[in-house]
Protein backbone atom coordinates (compact mmCIF):
# COMPACT_ATOMS: atom_id res chain seq x y z
CA UNK A 1 0.00 0.00 0.00
CA UNK A 2 1.00 3.64 -0.61
CA UNK A 3 0.08 6.47 1.23
CA UNK A 4 -0.93 10.13 0.52
CA UNK A 5 -1.00 12.86 2.34
CA UNK A 6 -3.99 15.21 1.32
CA UNK A 7 -5.70 18.24 2.21
CA UNK A 8 -9.23 18.59 1.80
CA UNK A 9 -11.75 20.83 1.17
CA UNK A 10 -15.47 20.23 1.70
CA UNK A 11 -18.65 21.45 2.69
CA UNK A 12 -20.14 19.39 5.27
CA UNK A 13 -24.13 20.19 4.92
CA UNK A 14 -25.12 16.46 2.74
CA UNK A 15 -22.67 14.11 5.14
CA UNK A 16 -23.37 12.83 8.61
CA UNK A 17 -19.69 14.19 9.17
CA UNK A 18 -16.44 12.69 8.18
CA UNK A 19 -16.65 9.56 9.85
CA UNK A 20 -18.36 6.13 8.16
CA UNK A 21 -21.66 5.27 9.52
CA UNK A 22 -24.67 3.59 8.67
CA UNK A 23 -26.96 6.46 8.68
CA UNK A 24 -26.01 8.57 5.54
CA UNK A 25 -23.52 9.81 3.14
CA UNK A 26 -19.64 10.69 5.17
CA UNK A 27 -16.79 12.44 3.92
CA UNK A 28 -14.53 9.15 4.51
CA UNK A 29 -16.52 6.66 2.56
CA UNK A 30 -16.69 8.98 -0.54
CA UNK A 31 -12.83 9.87 -0.65
CA UNK A 32 -12.46 5.89 -0.17
CA UNK A 33 -14.59 4.94 -2.54
CA UNK A 34 -13.14 7.68 -4.96
CA UNK A 35 -10.07 5.99 -4.30
CA UNK A 36 -11.09 2.37 -5.34
CA UNK A 37 -12.64 3.76 -8.51
CA UNK A 38 -9.19 5.37 -9.08
CA UNK A 39 -7.34 2.22 -8.68
CA UNK A 40 -10.47 -0.08 -10.20
CA UNK A 41 -11.02 -2.18 -7.34
CA UNK A 42 -8.72 -2.72 -4.12
CA UNK A 43 -9.20 -1.56 -0.67
CA UNK A 44 -8.72 2.18 0.12
CA UNK A 45 -8.34 3.48 3.14
CA UNK A 46 -8.69 7.18 4.49
CA UNK A 47 -8.19 9.04 8.32
CA UNK A 48 -8.81 12.29 9.13
CA UNK A 49 -7.27 14.38 11.41
CA UNK A 50 -10.31 15.67 13.20
CA UNK A 51 -13.58 13.45 13.04
CA UNK A 52 -15.88 16.49 11.99
CA UNK A 53 -19.55 16.14 13.17
CA UNK A 54 -23.03 16.48 10.50
CA UNK A 55 -23.08 19.53 8.75
CA UNK A 56 -19.50 20.76 10.28
CA UNK A 57 -17.52 22.11 6.99
CA UNK A 58 -13.55 21.79 6.18
CA UNK A 59 -11.04 24.75 4.67
CA UNK A 60 -8.07 22.63 4.80
CA UNK A 61 -8.48 19.12 6.21
CA UNK A 62 -5.54 16.84 6.74
CA UNK A 63 -5.81 13.49 5.92
CA UNK A 64 -4.34 10.34 4.28
CA UNK A 65 -5.28 7.81 1.98
CA UNK A 66 -3.77 4.43 1.61
CA UNK A 67 -3.64 3.35 -1.86
CA UNK A 68 -3.02 -0.37 -3.71
CA UNK A 69 -0.77 1.36 -6.71
CA UNK A 70 1.80 3.98 -7.11
CA UNK A 71 1.09 7.26 -8.02
CA UNK A 72 2.51 10.96 -9.06
CA UNK A 73 1.00 13.39 -6.29
CA UNK A 74 -0.71 15.32 -8.67
CA UNK A 75 -2.52 12.15 -10.23
CA UNK A 76 -4.09 11.57 -6.70
CA UNK A 77 -5.12 15.05 -6.37
CA UNK A 78 -6.86 14.89 -10.36
CA UNK A 79 -7.70 11.53 -9.94
CA UNK A 80 -9.89 11.64 -6.59
CA UNK A 81 -11.43 14.58 -7.51
CA UNK A 82 -12.45 13.26 -10.65
CA UNK A 83 -14.00 10.52 -8.97
CA UNK A 84 -15.46 12.59 -6.19
CA UNK A 85 -17.96 14.58 -8.53
CA UNK A 86 -20.48 15.69 -7.69
CA UNK A 87 -20.14 15.36 -3.98
CA UNK A 88 -18.60 18.74 -2.45
CA UNK A 89 -15.33 17.71 -1.68
CA UNK A 90 -11.85 18.86 -3.35
CA UNK A 91 -8.68 17.62 -2.96
CA UNK A 92 -6.45 20.86 -3.25
CA UNK A 93 -2.94 18.86 -2.33
CA UNK A 94 -2.16 15.52 -2.46
CA UNK A 95 1.53 14.37 -1.40
CA UNK A 96 2.94 10.62 -1.00
CA UNK A 97 3.88 10.29 2.74
CA UNK A 98 6.01 8.21 4.73
CA UNK A 99 4.40 4.89 6.07
CA UNK A 100 4.31 5.75 9.37
CA UNK A 101 2.50 8.75 8.73
CA UNK A 102 -0.21 9.19 10.10
CA UNK A 103 -3.15 12.57 9.59
CA UNK A 104 -4.58 11.51 13.20
CA UNK A 105 -1.95 10.64 15.57
CA UNK A 106 1.25 12.41 13.74
CA UNK A 107 -0.97 15.98 14.48
CA UNK A 108 0.07 18.24 16.98
CA UNK A 109 -2.44 20.90 16.33
CA UNK A 110 -5.26 21.17 14.95
CA UNK A 111 -8.03 24.70 14.65
CA UNK A 112 -11.33 25.68 14.05
CA UNK A 113 -12.96 28.76 12.49
CA UNK A 114 -16.67 29.65 13.38
CA UNK A 115 -18.48 32.19 11.53
CA UNK A 116 -21.61 34.41 12.60
CA UNK A 117 -23.52 36.65 10.60
CA UNK A 118 -25.02 39.76 12.16
CA UNK A 119 -27.39 41.16 10.36
CA UNK A 120 -31.89 41.25 10.42
CA UNK A 121 -31.98 39.56 6.54
CA UNK A 122 -31.60 36.22 6.49
CA UNK A 123 -28.55 34.64 4.33
CA UNK A 124 -28.90 33.97 0.63
CA UNK A 125 -25.50 33.20 -0.01
CA UNK A 126 -24.19 32.51 3.31
CA UNK A 127 -27.27 30.19 4.20
CA UNK A 128 -25.66 26.64 5.92
CA UNK A 129 -22.33 28.47 5.68
CA UNK A 130 -22.71 30.76 8.96
CA UNK A 131 -24.87 31.57 11.91
CA UNK A 132 -26.88 34.13 11.72
CA UNK A 133 -27.90 36.55 14.42
CA UNK A 134 -30.49 39.21 14.23
CA UNK A 135 -28.62 41.60 16.80
CA UNK A 136 -25.49 43.46 17.12
CA UNK A 137 -23.26 41.55 19.24
CA UNK A 138 -20.48 42.49 21.48
CA UNK A 139 -17.15 41.33 19.98
CA UNK A 140 -14.70 43.35 22.55
CA UNK A 141 -16.50 41.30 25.50
CA UNK A 142 -16.26 38.00 23.37
CA UNK A 143 -12.88 38.22 23.17
CA UNK A 144 -12.04 38.90 26.41
CA UNK A 145 -14.59 36.36 27.81
CA UNK A 146 -12.93 33.83 25.31
CA UNK A 147 -9.49 34.20 26.92
CA UNK A 148 -10.60 32.46 29.95
CA UNK A 149 -10.73 29.25 27.64
CA UNK A 150 -7.07 29.48 27.17
CA UNK A 151 -5.24 27.53 29.25
CA UNK A 152 -5.27 23.82 30.63
CA UNK A 153 -9.07 23.81 31.86
CA UNK A 154 -11.43 21.20 32.51
CA UNK A 155 -14.01 21.14 29.98
CA UNK A 156 -16.90 18.83 30.83
CA UNK A 157 -18.80 21.49 30.82
CA UNK A 158 -18.10 22.24 27.41
CA UNK A 159 -18.52 18.75 25.97
CA UNK A 160 -20.99 16.74 24.36
CA UNK A 161 -22.78 13.96 27.29
CA UNK A 162 -22.01 11.41 24.51
CA UNK A 163 -18.48 12.55 24.21
CA UNK A 164 -16.01 9.19 24.46
CA UNK A 165 -12.15 11.31 25.71
CA UNK A 166 -10.93 9.61 27.92
CA UNK A 167 -10.26 13.30 29.63
CA UNK A 168 -12.08 16.16 29.57
CA UNK A 169 -9.04 18.29 30.05
CA UNK A 170 -7.91 19.80 26.92
CA UNK A 171 -5.15 22.89 26.48
CA UNK A 172 -6.05 26.27 23.98
CA UNK A 173 -3.67 27.55 22.50
CA UNK A 174 -5.34 30.35 21.61
CA UNK A 175 -8.79 31.78 21.27
CA UNK A 176 -9.68 35.23 19.20
CA UNK A 177 -12.55 36.69 18.27
CA UNK A 178 -12.72 38.98 15.21
CA UNK A 179 -15.11 41.32 13.09
CA UNK A 180 -15.22 42.09 9.53
CA UNK A 181 -18.50 44.39 9.28
CA UNK A 182 -21.33 42.03 9.97
CA UNK A 183 -19.05 39.13 9.93
CA UNK A 184 -17.98 37.71 13.47
CA UNK A 185 -14.72 34.65 13.38
CA UNK A 186 -14.04 33.07 16.34
CA UNK A 187 -10.78 30.81 16.04
CA UNK A 188 -9.27 28.53 17.98
CA UNK A 189 -6.40 26.18 18.67
CA UNK A 190 -5.42 23.05 20.56
CA UNK A 191 -3.79 19.80 20.28
CA UNK A 192 -7.50 18.10 20.13
CA UNK A 193 -10.84 18.98 21.02
CA UNK A 194 -13.73 17.28 22.28
CA UNK A 195 -16.88 16.92 21.22
CA UNK A 196 -19.01 19.52 20.50
CA UNK A 197 -16.86 21.21 22.46
CA UNK A 198 -16.22 24.47 19.64
CA UNK A 199 -19.67 24.97 19.19
CA UNK A 200 -20.63 24.63 22.82
CA UNK A 201 -18.22 27.56 23.93
CA UNK A 202 -19.39 29.88 20.79
CA UNK A 203 -22.61 29.29 21.80
CA UNK A 204 -21.99 30.41 25.37
CA UNK A 205 -19.56 33.76 24.12
CA UNK A 206 -22.93 34.57 21.68
CA UNK A 207 -24.83 35.31 25.32
CA UNK A 208 -21.80 37.57 26.44
CA UNK A 209 -21.91 39.28 22.78
CA UNK A 210 -25.56 39.94 23.61
CA UNK A 211 -25.33 40.50 26.96
CA UNK A 212 -26.96 37.94 28.83
CA UNK A 213 -23.84 36.73 30.19
CA UNK A 214 -20.72 38.33 31.52
CA UNK A 215 -16.92 36.98 31.54
CA UNK A 216 -17.48 35.93 35.15
CA UNK A 217 -20.41 33.74 34.07
CA UNK A 218 -18.25 31.68 31.29
CA UNK A 219 -15.44 31.56 34.11
CA UNK A 220 -18.29 30.34 36.40
CA UNK A 221 -19.74 27.56 33.83
CA UNK A 222 -15.91 26.35 33.47
CA UNK A 223 -15.72 25.74 36.66
CA UNK A 224 -18.85 23.84 37.22
CA UNK A 225 -17.83 21.01 35.46
CA UNK A 226 -21.23 20.38 34.29
CA UNK A 227 -22.98 20.50 31.41
CA UNK A 228 -26.12 22.16 32.32
CA UNK A 229 -24.15 25.86 33.11
CA UNK A 230 -23.46 25.43 29.30
CA UNK A 231 -24.78 28.12 27.39
CA UNK A 232 -27.09 27.28 23.77
CA UNK A 233 -24.55 24.93 21.74
CA UNK A 234 -23.98 26.42 17.99
CA UNK A 235 -25.21 25.19 15.02
CA UNK A 236 -23.09 22.98 13.26
CA UNK A 237 -23.09 24.88 9.62
CA UNK A 238 -20.89 27.90 10.93
CA UNK A 239 -18.15 25.71 11.75
CA UNK A 240 -15.39 25.32 9.86
CA UNK A 241 -11.80 22.89 10.19
CA UNK A 242 -9.37 25.25 9.35
CA UNK A 243 -6.16 23.12 9.77
CA UNK A 244 -3.95 20.60 11.21
CA UNK A 245 -0.56 21.34 12.47
CA UNK A 246 3.16 18.41 12.12
CA UNK A 247 5.95 18.71 13.86
CA UNK A 248 7.69 18.53 10.34
CA UNK A 249 5.42 20.52 8.63
CA UNK A 250 4.60 24.34 8.32
CA UNK A 251 1.79 25.58 10.52
CA UNK A 252 -0.40 25.74 7.53
CA UNK A 253 -0.12 22.13 7.04
CA UNK A 254 0.33 22.63 3.01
Amino acid sequence: MFRYKLILEFDGAPFVGWQRQDNGPSVQAALEAAGRAMCSGGEAVAVAAGRTDAGVHALAMSAHIDLPKEFAADKVRDGLNFHLRPAPIAVLSADLAPADFHARFSCSGRAYEYRLVTRRAHLSLEAGRAWRISRTLDVEAMHEAAQGFVGQHDFTTFRASACQAASPVKTLSEFVVSRDKEHIFLRCAAKSFLHNQVRSMVGSLVEVGLGKWGTGDIQSALAAKDRQYCGPVAPAEGLYFLRADYPALTSNSN
